[in-house]
């Protein structure tokens, strides 16, 4: 474990370099809305996330992250380009894992720049890259925007698109209901004796809870009108399982993606998106003949990625995490923008893991 100032002087020398790169420093507070974080992610943020309350502000969070907080201030300035850093701590519960730490430093580099996102993406990766240069590494990256696009092509109903990208970070109910809309899957008892059940299911039942009776009533319509669309054809199912089990080194991962759009045509302009965002990348002296790319990769980080992904992580300590991490959230901006967006990436560092892995080389 490294000395908390010996943390301290890292994230600072980090966010100097970030700096000099031309990123503003901001400070964003530790209490977040929960009423925000609670709208993007819905009630699955709770446990990740420590809330309290307030008698004034309502429910707050310690800050799980930074890329919101800097979102929500960017683009209530106006959505302008802009470069920012920022060094402190965050905090997350490890209900699951509690070897991992739930209150620790990171520091960030965001980039809002609607000129040229591919060499954006770019930048943010080789500063990145530049600052664990030494350490013993391994770099993976992914494209979110890929599979959106797959999804949305798909030759299905608008809900059962939607129900996909909204589960798109939860790899096992996309499965499920993957299976489930291509007519694989059993339907349950409850469930077909409620698709099969005439009228409303709430009439003369008490409302419970948050659901209205209205609400129920139109989640069982709109789940008896899906009952009657055709099932996913065989050919896309196959095309998008072929598409999330690629994983290559870019070159290789181009190829077979390229193969994957004679069935799924639709991803073809986010392949093009990939191809310059390559290109941006040897420009930046990234050897993206070695660069491992997974499909499905960032499918369980934070839920506001939608294109580019990447992750470092220490060569021969699988044990830890990932020593940084970053991302496109363009969609996220529009979100928080109030009818303003702006293309923007960002990507964040963990000095302990850095001091961590030279200890380690040192010894």
């Amino acid at each position: 474990m490294a000395n908390p100032s010996d943390i301290q002087a890292r994230a600072q020398r980090l966010r100097m370099n970030f700096e000099a790169a031309g990123a503003r420093l901001v400070e964003p507070p530790i209490l977040q809305s929960a009423e925000t974080l609670l709208d993007l992610y819905g009630e699955d943020i709770r446990a990740r996330a420590y809330v309290t309350s307030d008698a004034l502000r309502g429910e707050q969070m310690l800050r799980p992250d930074f890329t919101v907080p800097v979102v929500e201030m960017h683009m209530r300035q106006g959505a302008e380009p802009a470069r920012y850093t920022y060094a402190g701590e965050v905090f997350r519960r490890q209900e699951h894992d509690p070897d991992r730490a739930n209150e620790y430093m990171q520091v960030g580099y965001e980039v809002f720049d609607r000129t040229n996102p591919a060499a954006a993406d770019a930048e943010v990766f080789a500063l990145i890259a530049m600052q664990l240069r030494d350490l013993p590494v391994r770099a993976a990256c992914g494209d979110i925007g890929i599979l959106m696009a797959a999804v949305q092509g798909l030759k299905t109903s608008d809900l059962r698109k939607a129900a996909l990208l909204r589960h798109i970070w939860r790899p096992r109910r996309f499965k499920s209901l993957l299976d489930q809309f291509a007519g694989r899957a059993e339907l349950s008892e409850h469930r077909r004796s409620l698709l099969t059940t005439q009228g409303s299911l709430s009439a003369s039942a008490p409302e419970i809870g948050k659901r209205r009776a209205v609400d129920v009533d139109q989640r069982v319509d709109a789940l008896r009108a899906d009952a009657d669309v055709a099932p996913i054809s065989e050919n896309e199912i196959l095309a998008l399982e072929t598409l999330l089990s690629v994983r290559e080194t870019i070159p290789f991962a181009v190829e077979q993606l390229r193969d994957v759009a004679v069935d799924l045509p639709q991803i073809l302009p986010a392949l093009d998106l990939l191809d310059q965002r390559v290109s941006a990348l040897r420009a930046r002296g990234i050897d993206v003949d070695m660069l491992d790319f997974e499909a499905s990769y960032g499918r369980t980080s934070m839920e506001y990625y939608d294109g580019f992904v990447f992750g470092f992580y220490a060569s021969q300590r699988p044990d830890l995490p990932a020593v940084a991490t970053g991302g496109r959230y363009d969609a996220l901006t529009r979100h928080l923008g109030q009818g303003t967006e702006i293309p923007a990436v960002g990507g964040v560092l963990r000095p302990d893991l850095i001091l961590t892995l030279e200890a380690e080389a040192q010894s």
